[in-house]
Parts: C-alpha cells; sequence; structure tokens
C-alpha cells in the first residue's frame, strides 16, 4: 500500500522551509523531489542496475578521485576544489546566476561543485 500523498498547500511547505535554519539545510548537499514511481513500472520485469554494479562504478570513482588529489572530493580544499573542477565560462555564468537567484552561501557553493566534482566522476 502506498502512503498518503502530502495534502500540503505550497504555502504551508513555504512555511516548514522557512522554520528550518538556514546552517541546517547548508549541511544537505542535495535536495531533490522524488516522484513515486509510476505502478506500470513498478509492477513490469525489467531489472535495474544491480548493487553490485553501483558498487564497481562507486569504487572506480573513488580510486580516480584519490589518483588524482590524494582525497575523495568532500575533502577537498577550496584550492584543490578550484583545480579539479574548473569551469567553462557557459557553466561559470549559470553557477552565478543560480548563486545570485537562491542566495546561496559559500559553503553551499563548495558542496554543489564537489558533488558535480562527483557526479563528473561516476560518468567518467
Amino acid at each position: 500500500m502506498l502512503p498518503p500523498r502530502c495534502q500540503c498547500t505550497l504555502e504551508q511547505i513555504r512555511r516548514y522551509r522557512h522554520k528550518l535554519s538556514g546552517p541546517l539545510l547548508d549541511r544537505i548537499d542535495m535536495h531533490i523531489e522524488v516522484l513515486p514511481v509510476a505502478r506500470e513500472l513498478l509492477l513490469s520485469h525489467q531489472p535495474g542496475e544491480k548493487s553490485s554494479a553501483v558498487r564497481e562504478r562507486v569504487q572506480q570513482a573513488r580510486q580516480l578521485q584519490l589518483h588524482r588529489q590524494g582525497c575523495v572530493n568532500a575533502q577537498l580544499s577550496v584550492e584543490q576544489l578550484r583545480e579539479v573542477c574548473q569551469l567553462s565560462a557557459s557553466d561559470q555564468r549559470l553557477l552565478e546566476q543560480a548563486l545570485q537567484k537562491i542566495q546561496l552561501s559559500a559553503r553551499s557553493t563548495h558542496r554543489i561543485l564537489k558533488l558535480a566534482r562527483s557526479i563528473a566522476d561516476l560518468r567518467q
């Protein structure tokens, strides 16, 4: 049985999120909305990616990071991050627009870049 869908209004959600402190939210790397899986897909017999394959990809990404910089991306200093996460001019503009629009802190900006670098490493 599926859990009941949230019945909160957008205003109620906004008020709740406003109660959470900025420094607390700053420490959460990803904020994503996960939509329910369609019943047809849920009941289909199409196999998903095996955990062992995901584990192997993660191990390869970690080895790449250790080889490239001597530590995993989460442990990068700001100086190291600038070296291993150089943005194109268009990516830089996009990041600057996002920073301005949602007023991200320096900590959040660095976490976004570390996460982006990790995603790129997972995709090799």
